[in-house]
Order: structure tokens, then sequence, then C-alpha cells
């Protein structure tokens, strides 16, 4: 009972606390918007212990002594903080969208046009670093039009955030269940020669395949390179970083290459190992901008799990 309790009680607080947080960020002058974001930051550190575990939990396992205890302490605190200021920006440029324009910018945007021009779309393999939601937003912009793959929103609040974005800049939100559905649109959306975004760095369950991911095994969805197969679509790693100053740059990789080798379940497994270690590389030089909250490695290969 006392288990099932705590994470009820967690999640109330989260909610409340997001919905202060929205009173307070859409009455705060922008001059004062980080520091407050900052202070709700650390207070979502503080409160929800169960997520604060497994960031420090995740952290100690992925830098397995290479970093000190200390080290992983300030990351996590990092983690929460940047997440508290993406939410900001979030509900703070709701009304402020020329914002996004003046704030978020871009690097080898032209690999991004030119992988369009051959009109087959384009597959954006990304992760949950920085202001990651803000990639769509700021391509939206540019008449750039994009689809995301999304896990099922429960918030009310957090799904008023993404459904009035889209409508607005023409962002189409493909839910990942049920999973053929899923599939389909995102076909339909890459023939409309859309971005289609895919988020790579999550625990997919027993679906995917597993990776190297920081020295460990960790389920990993197989749809970049399955949909790019079906669909010759290119795919262009992205990855958006927060700045010292709070700007953000969007960076694009260049296009990444299927290779081919002696099985389709080869190709498939090598494949997305290299996007991951793409990933992992963003993320070793940007830790603090991760959602180490995410139990990227709950599910492990069955030899493994055994022993």
């Amino acid at each position: 009972m006392k288990r099932q309790l705590c994470p009820r009680l967690e999640a109330l607080f989260g909610r409340l606390l997001l919905e202060i947080s929205s009173l307070i960020i859409w009455v705060t002058p922008e001059l004062f918007l980080y520091r407050v974001a900052k202070v709700l930051g650390v207070l979502l550190f503080l409160i929800l212990g169960r997520q604060r575990r497994i960031a420090i939990n995740n952290l100690e396992q992925a830098y397995t002594g290479k970093i000190s205890s200390k080290q992983c302490y300030k990351i996590a605190q990092g983690c929460f903080i940047n997440m508290a200021q993406s939410g900001a920006e979030l509900l703070g440029w709701l009304k402020r969208k020329h914002r996004v324009v003046e704030k978020v910018n871009f690097e080898n945007l032209e690999i991004l046009k030119k992988a369009l021009a051959q009109k087959n779309g384009v597959i954006l393999v990304s992760a949950h670093l920085g202001n990651f939601p803000l990639i769509p937003v700021r391509l939206g912009f540019e008449a750039i039009k994009t689809a995301v793959i999304m896990r099922p929103i429960r918030e009310a609040r957090l799904i008023q955030i993404f459904k009035e974005i889209p409508r607005q800049l023409d962002i189409e939100l493909i839910p990942t269940v049920p999973r053929s559905a899923c599939v389909l649109a995102a076909l339909r959306s890459l023939r409309n020669n859309r971005c289609l975004l895919l988020l790579l760095d999550q625990n997919f369950g027993t679906g995917g395949v597993f990776a190297d991911f920081f020295g460990r095994k960790a389920a990993t969805a197989t749809g970049p390179v399955v949909l790019a197969q079906r669909s010759n679509a290119v795919i262009i790693p992205c990855f958006i970083i927060r700045k010292p100053d709070n700007t953000h740059t969007i960076f694009f990789e260049p296009e990444f290459k299927i290779t081919q080798f002696s099985s389709e379940q080869e190709t498939i497994v090598k494949n997305i190992q290299a996007l991951t270690e793409l990933i992992e590389n963003y993320i070793r030089r940007y830790p603090q901008q991760w959602t180490w909250i995410h139990r990227r490695w709950k599910v492990q290969p069955r030899y493994l799990a055994q022993q």
C-alpha cells in the first residue's frame, strides 16, 4: 500500500506544481523567467524523490566509477533544471511565439533542405535532449512540415500545450498506439514529404533490438531503419542544444546512410547501434540536458536478466 501511495503523492505534487508553474510563468516577465524556472527545477528535484533516485542511479550506472557521487548529483539536478526551463519556455512562448524564431537557431539547415528536395520525406533521428519539442516548432516557422511520433499524454495541461502549437504550425502528432496505425501514419507522412521526428533514446520494451548504450544493453526501437527502407526516406540525425545564454541551436548531422549487411536483422541491429552511438556522443557532451529520469535500461536481454 505504501509503495502505491508514494508514486501517487509524487504525481499529485507534480500536477499541482505544473498548474502553479503555468500561472507563475504566464505572469512573470521574461527577464526573470529563467530564474523562476531554475528555482522550480530545484524544487522538483527535491520533491520528486523517485525520479531523483532513478536519475542518480542511471548516472552511476552509465559512468561507472568515472565520475564522483557529487558530480552525479549535480548532473541529475541540472537535468531537472533543464526540464523546468524547457517547460517554462514552451508555456511562456505560447503567448510570445516570435521568441521561438529569435532564440532558436540552425546549424547546417541546408542538409535538411537538400534531403527534402528528394521528395521522399526525411526521418529526423533525435533524443530527449535539450528542449527537444522546439525542433518541430522552429521548423514550422520555416514552413517545413513535420510529424512527431509520441506516447499518449495524460496531463490535461500538457495535452493543451501539445495540441495548440501543432495546429498553428502544421505539425502532425502520431500516437504510438496502436502500433500498426502508427506505422501507417508515419509512412503516409513521409510520402507527403514531411520530416518525421523519431526520438530513439527511450526503452522500447520487447519490440525492438538491443543496442549498447553507455556500455549497457538498451531495448531500442527499429523505426528509423525500417521506415527508411520501406519509404526511401533520408535519415538525418538532429539535436537541439541549450547554450549558456539560453538560446538554442538545432544541429543537423550529415545524412545517415544505411549500411547493408548479410541479413535483414543484422542490417537493422548494426545501423540502430550506429545511430545509438551518435546519440550517446551528444549526451556525453551535454549530460545535464538529457532526461536521466527515464528508465532507459529497464528491459534487459533474457540471458542478462537471468544472471
